[in-house]
């Protein structure tokens, strides 16, 4: 991997440049221990592929994220005649937004939440991983992306949205489509199917929405739909964009940490068997899951002044991504980083970001996860795997598409 200097001539500034592929298959199946020579390099450098700063190490990736000069600064992707569809979920959502578009949003959004929508879900999600579970009991083999880590998520979701159960095959292709965007080196096969699946997911939430405007249930969407805060409330644009992005991030959060998670435990079989022997471990064990193999990898910030960033001065406009997998594996902030110990305390993680553009799907995910993971390891003790696990070939999403296991 060739290194080489930019100093202050550069408009860039000083940094650090590495021939580094994001979409190279060998980096993408384990970037960690290309994060870990980066890291030994430099805090911070200039990826000129995609014309941005990747920040390392867990204290600039944390510091970029909190700091309010960096911000989420939606740009229309062009030409904006074809991503129209696209463009239009993203301009109306919290994550691409910042105060005041970005308060006023999430203060609706959130006070639909604070009904107790997430808690109260909480029960039904047992049942829900309960019934999945049945239908393999019989089966010696499982997969368990496909029979339990993604239809739980999706079915949670789509509850708490209010979607009947009759739509809800169409959530998930929908979503995978429109997130295949958030990562590089796309074609334009995987633009023009993320642009028809947000027209078409649009398109079916406009008609829910209007339903349930109509006639409220005790749903989010209904919730969205009345929700106002200072006189204020979501415009039919924004309450669907904002019920797409929730249900992208409640499952795509949910669906991706418990693959990473399950594969990680079994490939630590001392750590499985800790697990299995003490389920108070669980909550230590699901914020190392996501520590050891965070299923978000990276997260744009945008400069909104020109600012100095260590050694380099960053200009306005200009981006800067933190490499979350790689903050998460820093050993300056965690001991024994490589090391996955399901006992790790304290944890402060930020696999989910941080700063005031957090997972919104975290709760959901932990809550999910907390039932999930214990309930699978419950009914079936002897769970192995039975072939190796089938991983998504996309880096900012990091996950497996298949994960086959032996139940006995």
């Amino acid at each position: 991997m060739d290194a080489t200097s930019r100093r202050a001539g550069w408009p860039y500034g000083y940094a650090v440049t590495f021939a580094l592929d994001l979409t190279d298959p060998a980096f993408v199946a384990d970037p960690y221990p290309t994060f870990a020579r980066l890291r030994r390099e430099t805090p911070l450098l200039w990826h000129e592929p995609t014309g941005q700063y990747l920040a390392l190490t867990y204290a600039l990736s944390n510091a970029v994220l909190r700091d309010r000069r960096f911000g989420r600064l939606w740009h229309d992707k062009e030409p904006v005649e074809r991503f129209e569809p696209f463009n239009n979920l993203h301009r109306n959502q919290m994550m691409e937004t910042e105060p005041p578009d970005h308060t006023r949003l999430r203060s609706l959004v959130a006070k639909a939440f604070a009904r107790g929508h997430v808690e109260r879900l909480r029960p039904r999600v047992q049942e829900l991983a309960d019934e999945l579970l049945d239908k393999v009991a019989d089966k010696q083999e499982l997969d368990l992306i496909e029979d339990f880590a993604e239809p739980l998520p999706v079915a949670v979701i789509a509850e708490l949205l209010g979607v009947p159960p009759c739509d809800r095959h169409l959530l998930r292709p929908w979503s995978q489509s429109i997130v295949k965007m958030y990562e590089y080196g796309r074609t334009p096969a995987t633009e023009d199917e993320a642009i028809s699946s947000a027209g078409e997911f649009a398109d079916y939430m406009h008609r829910l929405a209007a339903a349930r405007r109509a006639e409220p249930r005790d749903d989010l969407v209904s919730h969205l739909a009345l929700a106002e805060e200072r006189g204020q409330t979501l415009t039919d644009d924004e309450l669907v964009a904002s019920a797409i992005l929730l249900l992208n991030a409640g499952h795509e959060a949910s669906v991706n940490a418990f693959g990473n998670g399950v594969v990680t435990l079994l490939q630590h079989p001392e750590q499985l068997e800790l697990l299995r022997a003490d389920e108070g471990l669980v909550p230590t064990a699901l914020e190392e899951m996501i520590r050891y193999d965070a299923p978000l990898q990276l997260f744009e910030r945008t400069a909104s002044e020109d600012m100095q960033v260590g050694d380099v001065t960053v200009r306005a406009g200009q981006k800067v991504a933190a490499l979350l997998g790689s903050a998460n594996r820093d050993p300056a902030a965690f001991e024994d980083a490589d090391r996955f110990d399901i006992a790790r305390q304290p944890n402060h993680h930020i696999g989910f970001g941080a700063g005031l553009h957090h997972c919104l799907g975290a709760p959901l995910a932990r809550m999910e996860l907390q039932i999930s993971m214990p309930t699978l390891l419950r009914r079936f003790p002897r769970l192995e795997p039975a072939g190796p696990p089938v991983q998504r070939t996309t880096f900012v999403l990091r996950g497996y598409e298949s994960v086959p296991l032996r139940t006995s």
